[in-house]
This record gives structure tokens, C-alpha cells and sequence, in this order.
């Protein structure tokens, strides 16, 4: 979507040039955008009718560049695919959530650790897009709305670090990672606290 809609944005226009404004917007960070994928890109979308080839033209020995702009059949999809995002809600795939899915295997001091440097790292990046948000970059070469997201990123990462320094304590306090009821039940010994296991091993 992100590319359609930048070829519908400065069409007629080279991938080049594409490829550089998401580099700029560091789209390969938040969109999983990846610069090695564009004109691939670019190309598929062609030979999906979305867009098209208006022109190929080589100055000198550099590589011959391809201007492109949309379709009406990209118009149509770009709509479908930019209104589908705008009003559904689909959760971030996240790693570490499949780590915290493991949490009892991991050392408590360990975990705790890990969870304060994931703070501290969420607060490293906070301070960055705050001083962005205050920088003449943002506010006088880019849209109001670039803002605005950089405020969503920032509201999103305090969160993220207060629930982080909120459960590294809870670790360290011992509190058990099984309700009382399932403590002792049958098919539960893998969720028990990781220390526990491996001292019960001899480790």
C-alpha cells in the first residue's frame, strides 16, 4: 500500500525516487518496507495492472530509470487498501512477545534485567523522537501529520516502558508464575519458575 500510494503521490515518478522518500521516512524501521525490495516491487505492481510504465530513459552510463504512475485499477486498490487499514485494527506482530511466552524459563534475575534494559532502550528511543518533535526537521520540512505519529510512537513506548519496570519488580519479588490452583497439577512442571528447575536438576 505504502508503495502504491507514493507512486500516486509524485507520479509520474522514478523508483528512485520512490525509494529514497521511504528511506527518508525510514519506512524499513515502521513498515517493514525494505529498500533492496522496491523496484521488485514496483515491477509486480506493474505486471498486476495497479501500475504503469510511462517512460525508460538512461543518461550516461547510469542505469535506466522507469517512471510510473498509477492505474485506474490502482486507484481503486489504493482506496480499498488505505480505507482497510484506517478502519480495522490489527494488532503488531511483535518477537518478543513469543519470549515473554516463555518468561518461567528464563532466571529471574535475568529477566528482570532483560526487562529494565528493554526500558531503557523504549526510553532511549522516546527521548529521540521527543527531540525530533522539538527540531526544525520536523517542523518545518515535514507534514503536521508526521508529528502526530511521532506523538502515537512515543505514547505507544511509554507505555511499553512503564509496564516493563512494572513486571521486572513483580519478578523479582517472587510472586509465582502459576495460579495456586495449577501449582501442583498435572502437566504443568514446565511453567514453573525457571531457577526452581534447574536447581531441582542440580544445576
Amino acid at each position: 500500500m505504502i508503495i502504491l500510494g507514493l507512486v500516486r503521490w509524485m507520479q509520474p515518478v522514478h523508483g528512485y525516487d520512490v525509494r529514497r522518500e521511504l528511506l527518508s521516512w525510514s519506512a524499513d524501521k515502521w513498515a517493514n518496507v525494505q529498500p533492496g525490495s522496491i523496484y521488485h516491487a514496483l515491477r509486480k505492481l506493474t505486471e498486476e495492472g495497479l501500475l504503469r510504465a510511462v517512460a525508460t530513459e538512461q543518461v550516461g552510463a547510469r542505469p535506466a530509470r522507469t517512471t510510473y504512475e498509477v492505474t485506474p485499477k490502482g486507484e481503486d486498490e489504493f482506496e480499498t487498501l488505505l480505507r482497510n487499514l484506517w478502519w480495522n485494527f490489527s494488532e503488531p506482530i511483535d518477537p518478543f512477545t513469543a519470549a515473554f511466552s516463555f518468561l518461567p524459563a528464563m532466571p529471574r534475575p535475568e529477566a528482570a534485567a532483560a526487562l529494565r534494559n528493554r526500558a531503557n532502550l523504549l526510553r532511549a528511543g522516546i527521548e529521540s523522537m521527543r527531540a525530533s518533535l522539538g527540531s526544525d526537521w520536523v517542523r518545518n520540512t515535514k507534514p503536521v501529520h508526521v508529528g502526530w505519529m511521532f506523538e502515537l510512537w512515543s505514547a505507544r513506548a511509554e507505555a511499553e516502558m512503564t509496564w516493563c519496570e512494572r513486571i521486572a519488580e513483580r519478578i523479582e519479588s517472587g510472586v509465582s508464575y502459576l495460579p495456586a490452583e495449577l501449582e501442583n497439577a498435572e502437566g504443568w512442571s514446565g511453567w514453573r519458575d525457571g531457577d526452581g528447575q534447574r536447581e531441582a536438576r542440580g544445576e
